[in-house]
């Protein structure tokens, strides 16, 4: 293991979304650079318009952060109070507005991830974390991905992966995220099934679990009841967990996905393998994000997003760009933090 602090690269997100403050709300906090070396990856007045804002709205003491421009890692101060920004000059601040939607903005989160992902894949980093870009905007800049999980799979030449939401000890990976519904009910096929159980089985050894048990749930109400309600549990799912059982791995199921995940909260298995996005996705968010009716406001916005199968370490936010809460100062930075530490733990156990 090694003990040296590891180099999180933090990509900046969309620029008019909560991505930055949320950064410099979560890099204000001494525990990350007690357990880290972080290093944004972004522009640098984007960075410095969001410490305004955190000033002003009173998160911030005034002069408490300053934005330190770099153009390469070894010019980074990694100290507290100081945010280290490699800078990739993208944003042209008079055309620049907060909450909306810009090919301009689009393409400085594409360059961000982009970027990182360079510095991952040359070693000058030692993982990534991503804040969240918007597919819209990504897509107006002529930037034709899905998603931040295809980029790093298109960058990084990566053919077997696949995305791991996680929070606290519930932990689900996906068979298939950002199609329709109709397609994700065709890509339930058993190699690709197979794959992401071995992607989930691999990922809970990684993070310390002995014996890791992978529950596989079903596609149709009530896993298919017999093959009553669909037959993909049967011609599919089924032959998938019997050649991940005589590999060694404790895959079970399929089961019926209105339960699997009460039982994964109580502890019955460690990661449980959906069949599509919002299936693994509700979930996760139900348990993660947490709105306080009384106080009007999120108490909590948990949850991180983690790519399987690169050859460099990404996490992510749980979470889209927030563009209703974006430049008021009030986006919370918990899923980030939660980000950077998980990162921070993949990094030192490689």
């Amino acid at each position: 293991m090694n003990t040296e602090k590891p180099i999180i690269g933090i990509s900046m997100g969309d620029p008019a979304g909560c991505g930055p403050e949320i950064t410099v709300k979560a890099l204000s906090e001494k525990n990350i650079y007690d357990q880290c070396r972080p290093l944004v990856v972004g522009d640098g007045k984007i960075f410095r318009a969001a410490v305004r804002i955190l000033e002003e709205t009173g998160f911030l003491e005034p002069d408490a952060i300053k934005i330190h421009e770099v153009s390469s890692v070894d010019e980074a101060l990694f100290r507290f109070g100081t945010i280290d920004v490699y800078h990739l000059d993208l944003v042209d601040m008079d055309q620049f507005q907060y909450g909306q939607l810009s090919p301009m903005c689009g393409h400085a989160a594409f360059a961000c991830v982009k970027e990182v992902i360079g510095l991952a894949m040359d070693g000058q980093v030692d993982a990534t974390v991503t804040n969240p870009l918007n597919k819209e905007a990504l897509n107006m800049a002529g930037h034709h991905f899905s998603g931040h999980t295809e980029i790093y799979a298109h960058y990084t030449s990566t053919k077997s992966y696949a995305m791991m939401l996680a929070h606290e000890d519930l932990r689900v990976v996906h068979v298939s995220t950002h199609v329709s519904l109709r397609q994700a009910c065709d890509r339930v096929k058993k190699a690709r099934v197979l794959e992401c159980i071995r992607l989930a089985y691999q990922e809970c050894l990684r993070q310390g679990i002995e014996k890791p048990i992978v529950a596989v749930a079903g596609l149709n109400p009530h896993a298919g009841e017999g093959g009553l309600f669909g037959d993909e549990e049967i011609k599919e799912i089924m032959p998938a967990i019997e050649t991940a059982r005589e590999e060694g791995i404790d895959a079970r199921g399929p089961l019926p996905a209105d339960s699997v995940f009460s039982q994964a909260l109580g502890g019955w298995y460690d990661i449980v393998v959906v069949m599509y996005h919002d299936q693994g996705h509700i979930p996760l968010k139900t348990v993660g994000f947490v709105y306080d009716r009384a106080q009007g406001r999120w108490e909590a916005v948990k949850g991180i997003n983690v790519t399987l199968g690169l050859p460099i370490i990404r996490t992510s936010v749980d979470h889209g760009t927030a563009f209703d809460l974006a430049g008021k100062g009030t986006g919370n930075e918990l899923s980030l933090v939660n980000a950077i530490e998980y990162a921070v733990t993949s990094a030192c156990n490689r």
